[in-house]
């Protein structure tokens, strides 16, 4: 019998969970589900008997989970990683998760080694398939002989078409809070034709590029955080243009720039009584004195926004930030109580669903020939309420990479992202049956 300990079931848990229970009579598994809140997960799971279940807001030992299992799969917050990842080398387990590599994690690499452990990271959706499918045609092209000049490519979860009801064609389908402070920590940073480039956050989202997918439409990408450190991670030493980043529906972040520049994103420090303040007053913290002007005045002549303005204004009026309403926050931050507006707002209804969109770009040439053009894009829509696009797109994967685990599939060792053949062509292949597949289009300048 293999055993596998879940850890955390929140939001992306489903569809993971009925991978599992898919497979769990063919491969004899036996896995254990420890969450704080658990009635997701077993009404998914809906006594299956390859499931148990242990609550872990009873402060449950984690240690002695993990010292259970055979592969442990950590769905919880980024920040915990590390104390399972301990107790992974500890007991030498293997790990699977769907996060950045931090540099903590990084550093544990010679004890992983030494276990002969697999610490799997960034094995969802972003990171995750952006390395596995890039990857994919990185080594194609490279195997045709191809010099890869550039590489672009971006990711957003965002709200279907059909569901796409509001000003700011938005709606918040993963965790609010890395939303509101997105880029945030330090500059932007890039290589564009050979020169280093950065854009710090107060610019971040007025420096924008446009992509069209086709049968969806416009977007516009923002950058992310750090694009340079995948260029080794991809073989891509003597690359010209890497960029990677965010998509949201056009005229979202110029709006969205709105806030960053009133200070509302800001996350640093707490506001005193900030419950008992309405949204009206909230705002009316960022702008300058002036007992006779609104709010609204104030705000439009902080802002230089015109009279004619009308689609940034209607953005803004959507959000309720003028309302009267009580915020009810104790002494929380700007970006807290950003976001807790912005979540009455920007929830998905009962019938909507949600939707993942990803593109990259590639600028790639044979030796002394013309430069062409590859165009890779995937569009997922959520299935409903539980079996998100993002659900399918974090929890497949990470699903999928742990059983070849348990299979014993995976031959390499230490702190790994999936950019090996080995691992993400069979991915890539399991997530095609489950309608999860990228379009690729080959042109010419």
């Amino acid at each position: 019998m293999h055993k596998i300990v879940m850890l955390g079931a929140g939001r992306s848990s489903s569809v993971l969970l009925d991978y599992l229970k898919e497979h769990a009579a063919e491969m004899n598994l036996q896995i254990t589900v420890a969450d704080i809140s658990l009635n997701h997960a077993k009404e998914i799971v809906q006594n299956h008997g390859a499931f148990s279940f242990v609550d872990l807001s009873t402060q449950v030992d984690k240690e002695i989970l993990v010292q259970s299992a055979d592969v442990v799969i950590s769905m919880l917050p980024a920040a915990m990683h590390l104390e399972v990842a301990r107790y992974c080398v500890k007991h030498k387990k293997h790990l699977v998760t769907a996060s950045y590599i931090s540099k903590e994690m990084r550093e544990m690499e010679k004890e992983v080694l030494e276990n002969d452990l697999i610490f799997m990271n960034e094995a969802g959706l972003d990171p995750g398939l952006d390395h596995m499918s890039a990857m994919k045609i990185i080594d194609e092209l490279h195997q045709e002989g191809m010099i890869i000049h550039g590489f672009e490519s971006f990711c957003g979860g965002l709200v279907a078409p059909a569901c796409d009801d509001n000003p700011w064609k938005y709606k918040f389908t993963w965790n609010p809070r890395n939303v509101v402070v997105a880029g945030q920590g330090g500059a932007a940073k890039f290589l564009q034709e050979g020169t280093y480039k950065y854009i710090p956050y107060h610019k971040l989202f007025r420096r924008t590029e446009v992509i069209s997918i086709e049968g969806y439409g416009k977007f516009e990408g923002y950058a992310n955080r750090d694009s340079l450190s995948y260029i080794d991670a991809y073989g891509l030493t003597g690359i010209k243009t890497m960029f990677r980043g965010t998509l949201r529906r056009l005229g979202f972040c110029r709006a969205w720039d709105l806030f960053v520049q009133l200070g509302m994103t800001d996350d640093s420090y707490t506001i005193p009584d900030s419950d008992k303040m309405t949204h009206r007053q909230f705002i009316n913290l960022f702008l300058a004195y002036n007992r006779h002007d609104s709010v609204e005045l104030k705000l439009k002549h902080y802002l230089k926004l015109e009279q004619d303005d009308v689609d940034m204004w209607e953005k803004l009026e959507y959000t309720g930030i003028f309302s009267q309403e009580k915020i009810g926050l104790k002494n929380a931050t700007p970006a807290q109580i950003l976001q807790h507006i912005l979540e009455k707002k920007w929830k998905l209804n009962k019938n909507d669903k949600d939707m993942i969109v990803m593109f990259h770009k590639f600028h790639y040439y044979k030796e002394k020939e013309n430069m062409l053009e590859l165009h890779s894009h995937l569009v997922v829509e959520g299935s409903d309420q539980h079996r998100t696009a993002m659900a399918k797109t974090v929890g497949l994967p990470v699903g999928i990479i742990a059983l070849m685990i348990v299979q014993g599939k995976i031959k390499q060792r230490g702190i790994l992202l999936p950019v090996q053949k080995e691992i993400y062509s069979p991915v890539l292949k399991e997530l095609e049956k489950y309608g999860i597949h990228f379009s690729e289009k080959r042109l010419t300048n």
